[in-house]
């Protein structure tokens, strides 16, 4: 039996109070009833709950494979499942060149890992072991339901922050309090962006270090950091995925250079390859 992570939990608990909070203080900036508010709030839990991975595997653009259509893969993560202790996850493919995988669902259970094609054509096979690995590890320790959430989450704000903008440039009533509506645009997006910090960075090197238990073999999962961060240094920027679900993959798609390296969602890559290249087995 695969138990929850308690932090994972608190986690969750966090978010959903986060959300809640969130959506009360755009009830009164907008003299709306709380309640109505309630209801979307409560509604919109529900559905991230039962339906985010869904959502998230339709923004992505994945598509769910079964075992005839791509044998290899399939045989590959169906052994590393069995060597990680969990049950067997679906396994979906993004047509992107951008190489990089994620996990997503909201348990082991209903997981399923998402693979690009610029990921399968790029990684020997020690290095794809390693990056799926490192997203078995997640499904493990259930890091995917609090990733898949903190994305629905983060989709919600910026959405809720934008709609902010286009209803006070709309309402000739001025009917909106400007101080309230100000703090709204810049508290939703920082605020969305704090969430998924708080989630990510820290569960990448434990990822990391599973992965390499799961494997046997650190060094593969360190190449194979070393060759994504190689790529997104040097390649062009090419489907690039929302700044909501950047959090969800093994590498940063986004840039982490100046400014925005202070709100990357994932630590160090050198970092990362430093500790990998350290375990010894």
């Amino acid at each position: 039996m695969i138990d929850m992570d308690i932090t994972n939990l608190l986690k969750t608990g966090m978010l959903f109070g986060v959300l809640l909070g969130l959506f009360y203080v755009i009830s009164l900036v907008f003299n709306v009833s709380p309640m109505v508010f309630l209801i979307f709030s409560a509604l919109f839990v529900f559905l991230s709950y039962w339906f985010s991975d869904s959502v998230v595997l339709k923004m992505t653009r994945a598509t769910v494979v079964d075992e005839h259509q791509a044998p290899a893969l399939y045989s590959r993560v169906a052994r590393l499942a069995q060597s990680a202790g969990i049950p067997q996850p679906r396994i979906a493919i993004v047509k992107n060149p951008t190489p990089n995988a994620f996990a997503t669902g909201r348990s082991p259970g209903k997981a399923v890992i998402a693979v690009h094609t610029g990921l399968l054509e790029m990684m020997s096979s020690d290095e794809l072991d390693g990056v799926l690995a490192h997203e078995l590890s997640h499904v493990k320790h259930w890091d995917t339901l609090i990733q898949t959430i903190a994305a629905m989450f983060a989709t919600a704000i910026m959405f809720v922050s934008r709609m902010a903008i286009w209803f006070s440039f709309s309402d000739r009533e001025n009917n909106v309090n400007p101080i309230a509506l100000l703090i709204t645009w810049i508290v939703a997006p920082m605020a969305a962006i704090m969430i998924q910090m708080a989630i990510s960075r820290s569960r990448e090197f434990a990822a990391d270090h599973e992965a390499a238990k799961i494997t046997g073999n650190p060094v593969g999962l360190a190449n194979a950091l070393r060759k994504l961060d190689s790529y997104s240094k040097y390649s062009p920027k090419r489907g690039q995925p929302s700044p909501s679900l950047s959090h969800l993959y093994i590498a940063n798609p986004l840039s982490s250079k100046g400014f925005a390296g202070m709100f990357s969602t994932h630590p160090p890559v050198a970092d990362r390859i430093s500790r990998l290249e350290q375990m010894s087995y």
